[in-house]
């Protein structure tokens, strides 16, 4: 019966074996991030059409998404150690390249690689290939695991942290702590799926929670220490006290925070409506479109964007629950790590939930790394259910 099942899915048309669901939700977030970026622009901030070049993005996005739906899983399997060098590679060699127009310090960071037109953040991308070598890495472990206690177990979290330790090390020294807490995000989303015993994961997690809410209570109470014995700027302190009481940082660090509480709370139930809003949020098309969707269209558009959010989010988990291959299951699950982290980091920062990080809405704020790292994503994730996903599971 089985063998039949899989005769009749091979044979399927290639219609019905493409995700046209995930499409559909992909294509609805890249209306809505070009609308929304275009009404960005009424601000009088900028004199180029970020909305055009967010189409353009998108449009390479999806030739990157049609690609990769015909390329066999398999096939990025065998070359995993290869992606993940050049991962890894591209990271070390823009840590140490001198500053030129190629390789250029942008908001106090160097993390891009400018080519004209548009820039590349290699981390960006990174991300993605780590939650495939994550994905990897533990399928194989457990593809040969023989007995199930803990000195394997051990193993496999030494392996984890292996892979681990040179992108995050990497992407920590390019000043970007944000990109590094999705990695953290990532890497704890596939060890409680990987199959390690609790007795391990749960004093793993104690610790990490430990060492965090330590950091956190210095910086509200012994910034000096921190400072003295961990070497901790103290414009990294401001970014905590700006979140906490944004009201007395408005004139420095806390006016973003400050004017994305007003924008969202002057929307109301249904907004001002498109390219209405009047509050200033520099740099409204990146990280804090969001602001703009809550202001201009209120509490209603809000809630539409993240229904949709969460009904890709739904749609990528009962895929992995369902695909018969471990590998694809780790991947989406490591990927919906990611999304998840990026969906609650960036939402929450604009209501003061959370810190601002400067981590993007995805599929909805401007940029072409992110939107390609996503697409990438997806279109691996295409992949799944073109070879693999079986609609009767």
């Amino acid at each position: 019966m089985e063998n039949n099942q899989s005769y009749k899915r091979q044979n399927t048309s290639i219609f019905f074996r493409i995700d046209w669901i995930l499409i559909l939700l992909v294509v609805l977030l890249g209306a809505i991030s070009i609308f929304m970026i275009r009404s960005a622009m009424t601000s009088g901030q900028y004199t180029t059409d970020f909305s055009i070049r967010q189409l353009i993005f998108y449009g390479l996005g999806f030739v990157m998404v049609a690609v990769l739906n015909f390329i066999p899983i398999k096939w990025i399997k065998q070359y995993v150690w290869v992606i993940y060098s050049l991962g890894v590679l591209s990271l070390v060699i823009l840590f140490i390249a001198p500053v030129s127009p190629i390789t250029p310090i942008i908001n106090g960071a160097k993390s891009w690689y400018q080519f004209g037109f548009f820039s590349i953040q290699p981390s960006e991308i990174v991300k993605i290939i780590y939650i495939i070598t994550l994905a990897y890495l533990i399928s194989q472990h457990n593809k040969y695991k023989l007995t199930n206690d803990l000195s394997v177990d051990i193993k496999l979290l030494f392996k984890i942290f292996a892979v681990s330790i040179l992108p995050m090390l990497f992407i920590l020294l390019q000043n970007d702590l944000g990109t590094t807490l999705v990695m953290i995000a990532i890497l704890l989303g596939t060890i409680v799926v990987s199959g390690i015993s609790w007795w391990l994961i749960i004093p793993t997690l104690a610790i990490a929670l430990t060492v965090g809410g330590a950091l956190v209570l210095g910086i509200i109470y012994r910034p000096d220490l921190l400072e003295r014995y961990l070497g901790i700027h103290p414009y990294q302190f401001e970014r905590i006290y700006s979140w906490l009481r944004p009201e007395e940082y408005v004139a420095d660090g806390g006016f973003q925070l400050s004017n994305s509480l007003k924008a969202i709370g002057s929307g109301g139930v249904d907004g001002k409506g498109f390219a209405d809003g009047i509050v200033y949020i520099p740099e409204n098309h990146t990280d804090f479109i969001f602001t703009i969707i809550g202001e201009e269209f209120g509490f209603i558009g809000t809630t539409m964007i993240i229904v949709l959010l969460f009904m890709l989010l739904l749609h990528l988990f009962r895929i992995a629950m369902v695909v018969p291959d471990s590998f694809s299951s780790y991947f989406i699950i490591g990927y919906l790590s990611m999304l998840t982290f990026h969906i609650f980091q960036n939402i929450g920062m604009t209501i003061q939930l959370v810190p601002i990080t400067g981590i993007p809405l995805p599929f909805i704020s401007y940029g072409g790394s992110g939107l390609w790292a996503n697409m990438m994503a997806v279109g691996i994730i295409m992949s799944i259910y073109y070879h693999q996903y079986n609609q009767k599971a």
